[in-house]
């Protein structure tokens, strides 16, 4: 998905369509947004006739037809959908103000977002970037290696650094933690730092079960006791599928992540 600061700045011309206010069972909650151009969009409201609606009503505003700065449509059979409520829109086209005063606030709704910190830019670390990096998450990538194997996913921030494990304590309480290297004595460095906190939400690390046996004589040899092993999960992705692409992996451990980051959302 394309970031909103370059979707702006290729579609100067837009409108913001906002979700105002909701009653009863409704696709999307109060607050969110999309943008309408001429031949573009951004976001989405839930989709379905009401979408359509509201592309149709912000198009028609971008042509300075005069119409209804606010819609509030029933969710039900007169326009062909069954949630039950009702949603309350609002259109306002954006200046170059209104623009950069919607930059800030999504700015300032993303520095909530949940952590989530990716040790290695390998094959899997990018799948799962990449998978992680349209939700409302805040995604930091880590590898020590001078290159990568691939392109990074918009919207993730990227860090090489020479000791990786140093970043864990960078973490706000109740961030992810998520580790796969290219290098098993520095996965369990890093997962060391990790297990070493307690405020942690997720801690998982790709491997089996003879990597899990064997960092836990690692930890062992380190002090922290295998005790902190009930909060470590490795393998990561859960035993459900046993498909060993990146892609696959990747999708497993954001259900797991979001699991855990989101339940209380």
């Amino acid at each position: 998905m394309t970031t909103l600061p370059a979707f702006l700045a290729a579609h100067p011309n837009a409108v913001l369509v906002e979700v105002a206010e909701t009653r009863g069972s409704t696709p999307r909650d109060t607050g969110t947004i999309m943008l309408v151009t001429e031949t573009g969009l951004w976001g989405t409201i839930g989709g379905g006739h009401l979408e359509f609606l509201a592309i149709g009503h912000a198009r028609r505003l971008l042509t300075r037809e005069t119409v209804e700065p606010v819609l509030d449509v029933p969710l039900g059979p007169e326009i062909g959908q069954c949630c039950g409520g009702r949603t309350r829109l609002s259109f306002t086209r954006l200046d170059k103000d209104g623009s950069q005063n919607l930059l800030r606030r999504l700015a300032q709704e993303r520095a909530h977002f949940p952590e989530v910190m990716v040790f290695g830019a390998g094959h899997v670390g990018l799948a799962l970037a990449q998978a992680l990096s349209p939700l409302p998450l805040n995604v930091t990538l880590i590898d020590s290696r001078p290159a990568i194997d691939g392109e990074l996913p918009q919207g993730i921030t990227f860090r090489r650094v020479a000791m990786p494990e140093a970043e864990v304590e960078k973490l706000k309480s109740g961030a992810a933690v998520v580790i796969l290297t290219h290098d098993h004595a520095l996965d369990f460095l890093i997962g060391r730092q990790a297990l070493s906190r307690n405020d942690l939400a997720y801690v998982g690390m790709i491997g089996s079960k003879t990597k899990r046996a064997t960092f836990a004589s690692f930890l062992d040899r380190e002090g922290l006791g295998r005790a902190s092993m009930e909060r470590l999960t490795l393998p990561i992705g859960g035993g459900a599928v046993k498909d060993k692409r990146p892609a696959v992996i990747a999708a497993m451990v954001v259900a797991e992540l979001l699991g855990v980051l989101l339940k209380a959302n």
